[in-house]
């Protein structure tokens, strides 16, 4: 048989093209953070008969749904190789804003609802202004900014406890069925808002500038982009999102509480973004993997508790997930240099 006569799948330029593909899919950002998640799922389906059930997977999801909303703009600020510390000490003062606001102040819900994040804005604008005009490193900026988002949280709320609160607060944390499970609308925006993020990133100007200033600032501003208008926009996209994760964190909870939302949000956002692929680096990342990577840390989270491990081995386990995802991410950037 001559080689006109082998079919073009069957030919060497067809094999490589094959093997090109398959390589083009395995070295997909999203791919490893994908394949981490099938294994942890595995992992506590095989040690808890009960991890498959729909409504525990919905759970994981109701869980994630205020962190996962928090990585996105942790997500933006990490590509432009920045980190932001404040995300969930700035949720907790916008969830404050809106319960007492609504409660004791006597506001309109949906106004109430827009002023928390407004204040969540104000400090991604206060962030980004710092960061840009100031050129204040932003890993200082946030954890001056962590600080006193806090004080300011307990100022406010002076320690107390805001409820009942209207319905308008609690629509997100509503249930409806779906595959035998219960889901929140609250998964449904995090869903939209995830694909709201991917488009603006991979489909506009604005996200391909973000990208190029995270990979170098200094050749995109030669090629005309405005880095620090764009570094600004960021922090304040994030600040946007954070005022609407303290919203999910109202409608999960029922409850205006000053001490919500200030314990291990931060760290999972951040655990979130570098676990789905994301380089500290700048530059090189998907908010898919994000997404990847916030479902990651809520199997494992539900995963554990399944099992009977205690709440302070989880920080154990999420700490070690840093780390290692981190030092992947060195060893990744060593090699491109």
């Amino acid at each position: 048989m001559t080689t006109t006569d082998l079919t073009s799948d069957q030919r060497p330029g067809g094999l490589w093209a094959a093997l090109g593909l398959v390589r083009r899919v395995l070295t997909a950002p999203t791919v490893g953070p994908f394949l981490a998640l099938l294994l942890t799922m595995a992992f506590f389906s095989v040690r808890s008969e009960n991890f498959l059930e729909a409504q525990n997977l919905s759970l994981v999801l109701q869980q994630v749904m205020v962190v996962g909303v928090l990585a996105i703009g942790q997500t933006l600020v990490i590509l432009t190789a920045g980190i932001d510390l404040s995300c969930g000490t700035v949720m907790a003062f916008g969830q404050i804003v809106m319960t007492k606001l609504a409660v004791e102040s006597g506001v309109d819900p949906i106004l109430a609802i827009l002023l928390g994040m407004l204040a969540c804005v104000g400090f991604g604008i206060l962030n980004g202004g710092l960061v840009t005009a100031v050129r204040l490193p932003a890993f200082i900026v946030t954890l001056g900014t962590l600080n006193i988002a806090y004080a300011l949280t307990h100022i406010y709320s002076n320690d107390e406890t805001y409820f009942p609160l209207p319905s308008e607060l609690l629509y997100f944390g509503r249930t409806f069925s779906l595959f035998g499970a219960a889901f929140t609308y609250g998964v449904v925006l995090m869903l939209v808002l995830y694909a709201v993020a991917w488009f603006s990133l991979t489909q506009t100007a604005w996200g391909r500038h973000v990208y190029a200033v995270g990979d170098d600032p200094e050749a995109a501003r030669l090629t005309g982009i405005k880095t620090g208008r764009v570094l600004l926009s960021v922090y304040v996209v994030a600040g946007l999102t954070y005022g609407i994760a303290g919203l999910l964190l109202v409608s999960r909870t029922e409850l205006g509480d000053p001490l919500a939302g200030q314990s291990t949000e931060n760290l999972d956002a951040i655990t979130a973004v570098v676990l789905g692929g994301t380089s500290l680096f700048g530059g090189r990342g998907t908010i898919i993997g994000t997404l990847i990577g916030a479902i990651i840390v809520g199997v494992f989270r539900n995963g554990l508790t399944l099992i009977g491990v205690e709440v302070i081995y989880q920080y154990l386990v999420t700490g070690i997930l840093v780390i290692l995802a981190v030092s992947v991410d060195q060893l990744t950037h060593r090699r491109r240099l």
